[in-house]
């Protein structure tokens, strides 16, 4: 048994790219990997997925898909180990001197999965998918400040509407997947066809998918097992109890009350990667009571965030300040006072609010998170003394991002976070994203993403996004209590290499590419 704890500076592509945006220089592509042993078939249970999934990139927003995508498709970049960005369909990119202009070079030989070449013009069409008015994709705000999008030989023109150092980490976003031209709206989501290390053999939402090895891969330093079996398995006993009896060759979201019970098994290995996976209760403030802040800060003073990182997250993660950018990222807002559990200040904001006391519903199912239910019974607990009455409504696992997120307007929330910070804010805290769960609307927030998008000054643009952070501490709707460790589990003969990527759970959800058998 081994225990691995990795700390990432995830914006370490972030930093870089301010550089790249005033040289206009291309990244080479990275060295490869060392040898490892190719054959054989991996079992992974996940606990995530619902019989509610689709091979529609727009419409993917849990981790069973997200792994999916990441095995099965290409993208024009992607993020390493390291946290660096790095090729992937598109080998090389350069901007000019305001960023404003971006070039993205094709990789030449690569082909899709039933032999068609990638080409500019299925990259163009894989992007404008997920742009336009008639477009439902939670990726659309990233793409929203292109104005133009054009060919010129083997490279694709990006035009902003101002300028942005970050814009090729855009291109790592999951639901960003290069697929060949079709008839709907332009691409071939329905085939399953992609460009990734492992092309799709059987999709079964909610229960399983199986993938074969891409032998013709352009990229051949990754993709070792011969199959993948991926299994959607929500119950946190089954899951574990399929990795200890060997059924399976990895799992994802440990039970972190039995970590330790777990971790005496000699053949288990338990790896714990911090990066910015924050766990949050959801308040929309279009629907009464939370459309006033009062009654938004007397909640966020009504839970005890050390409690929950001690009992929810086992000491495997760290508290929240009701924002959500990780300790590790480049701008993370040191400087302000951290939000405490206080039941007489949230008393005051109560009255604030013309209120002697409050009662809400609050929505949670463990497929929110694992604990998800727990917490908001300790929530429930916690804000009780501050004269608030929490009604805990346990709801169905299957269909939680379906039926009861973006729907309820109180409810438990997972976000894996994303490498940027711009990539975070506009994903959801922009006002009108897609994935705005708490409906938020701030124009000074808005006004300053737009600014510190486009702003290259590393200090000026730090300045901007501390005072985001403030923002939403003080006025959004969402309480992240904590930040969450990933803790997942492989067993004996997984080679799984030094380090994690740290953007999503198991590696990044690059574990079908990165991972083999000993």
């Amino acid at each position: 048994m081994s225990i691995t704890t990795t700390r990432r500076n995830v914006l370490m592509g972030g930093a870089a790219l301010g550089g790249l945006a005033a040289t206009g220089l291309g990244l080479a592509p990275r060295p490869a990997r060392a040898q490892q042993k190719r054959g054989g078939t991996f079992r992974a249970a996940k606990g995530h997925g619902s019989t509610t999934d689709t091979l529609d990139p727009a419409t993917w927003d849990n981790g069973f898909v997200i792994g999916l995508a990441y095995g099965m498709h290409g993208y024009l970049t992607g993020f390493a180990t390291d946290g660096s960005i790095e090729p992937m369909i598109a080998e090389s990119w350069e901007a000019n001197e305001g960023a404003d202009t971006w070039r993205f070079k094709i990789r030449s030989g690569a082909t899709f999965h039933d032999g068609r070449a990638i080409t500019p013009e299925a990259v163009v069409a894989s992007l404008n998918y997920h742009r336009g008015d008639d477009t439902t994709s939670a990726a659309k705000p990233l793409l929203a400040a292109i104005v133009d999008i054009s060919i010129e030989g083997d490279t694709v023109v990006f035009k902003l509407e101002s300028g942005n150092a970050d814009f090729p980490a855009a291109f790592t976003d999951y639901h960003l997947v290069i697929l060949p031209e079709g008839d709907d709206r332009g691409i071939d989501w329905r085939s399953g066809v992609g460009c990734g290390a492992y092309k799709l053999v059987e999709f079964e939402p909610g229960v399983v998918a199986r993938l074969a090895r891409f032998e013709d891969d352009y990229n051949q330093d990754r993709g070792y097992f011969a199959e993948i079996e991926m299994l959607s398995v929500v119950d946190l006993n089954a899951r574990t109890t399929a990795l200890i009896s060997g059924d399976v060759n990895a799992i994802d979201k440990l039970d972190l009350k039995t970590v330790s019970l777990l971790a005496r098994n000699a053949d288990l290995n338990i790896h714990s990667v911090a990066g910015n996976q924050h766990y949050t209760f959801a308040m929309s403030c279009k629907t009464d009571p939370f459309t006033d802040v009062n009654v938004r800060r007397a909640l966020k003073y009504g839970v005890n965030r050390e409690e929950l990182v001690e009992k929810i997250l086992f000491g495997y993660g760290s508290v929240g300040n009701d924002h959500p950018i990780g300790r590790g990222q480049l701008y993370f807002n040191s400087e302000m006072e951290q939000t405490t559990y206080d039941p007489d200040k949230a008393r005051f904001y109560l009255k604030e609010a013309g209120l002697d006391a409050l009662s809400v519903r609050l929505s949670a199912a463990d497929a929110a998170y694992p604990g998800a239910v727990d917490a908001a019974q300790l929530f429930q607990a916690s804000a009780g003394a501050a004269g608030i009455t929490l009604d805990v409504n346990r709801v169905p696992n299957d269909g939680y991002w379906s039926d009861v997120w973006l729907k309820d307007p109180f409810c438990a929330v997972y976000w894996g976070g994303r490498p940027t910070e711009d990539a975070m804010f506009t994903t959801a805290y922009a006002s009108g994203a897609a994935w705005n769960d708490t409906y938020w609307e701030n124009a000074r927030f808005n006004e300053l993403l737009l600014s510190a998008r486009a702003e290259l000054d590393t200090d000026k643009r730090r300045a901007m996004y501390y005072e985001m952070q403030v923002l939403l501490n003080e006025d959004g709707g969402a309480i992240i209590p904590m930040f969450a460790n990933y803790v997942f589990a492989t067993g004996p003969g997984i080679v799984t290499g030094n380090d994690f990527s740290s953007h999503w759970d198991m590696d990044g959800e690059r574990w079908m590419e990165r991972w083999s058998f000993a």
